[in-house]
């Protein structure tokens, strides 16, 4: 993430975490300033997961974090660490129940072990993303493997840093800022070869 972006990110975190702290509080209001601060990036990560059923997942996701509410504490970068595991939880329930659907066509996608490379001067992430539709992003997203997609959907599209996007998936910071480069210079490889 650029610094720029980052900026970005902390001043709508002040905002979402005074919003979310009202709407604790049962202020009807704050909740849909909640609501419009962290579903454009929580449907853009559900899209890059399970693709069409993301609004469905949403839906599911909101709904527990309405019921939850009361539970968080933190502040906004927390909150939106907090819902992104929400929100990836019912994802992998909503694939789980696809997989059992339709389990002769479902495969697991292999992880492919890849030294991380040491990054450039120049943000690969902004590369990827300026050159490319939402859309087209989350479908070349989508077809990196799990833990690379998982990281750059958490870092680039919900905008978590990296101890936070750890903590959703799991695992170490290092890890998931290491998969989400691998992931980020995969992307822009293939788009190389497509403007080629």
């Amino acid at each position: 993430m650029g610094q720029e972006e980052q900026a970005g990110h902390a001043e709508s975190d002040t905002k979402l975490g005074a919003a979310v702290a009202q709407a604790q509080d049962g202020d009807e209001t704050a909740f849909m300033v909640v609501y419009r601060i962290v579903q454009p990036g929580l449907l853009g990560y559900l899209h890059g997961l399970v693709g069409q059923g993301a609004e469905e997942v949403a839906s599911e996701a909101w709904h527990e974090i309405v019921r939850d509410l009361d539970q968080f504490q933190g502040n906004g970068a927390g909150f939106r660490g907090w819902s992104a595991a929400i929100a990836r939880r019912r994802a992998l329930d909503h694939l789980r129940r696809s997989r059992r659907r339709s389990s002769a066509t479902a495969t697991a996608t292999a992880l492919e072990p890849e030294m991380a490379e040491i990054p450039s001067s120049h943000s690969t992430c902004d590369q990827v993303l300026t050159s490319l539709s939402t859309d087209h992003v989350l479908t070349l997203i989508r077809g990196l493997p799990r833990d690379q997609a998982d990281a750059v959907l958490l870092r680039v599209v919900v905008g978590l840093d990296g101890p936070a996007a750890a903590r959703v998936l799991g695992k170490r910071p290092r890890a998931v800022r290491a998969t989400a480069y691998q992931g980020l210079r995969r992307l822009a490889r293939q788009l190389a070869v497509r403007q080629v």
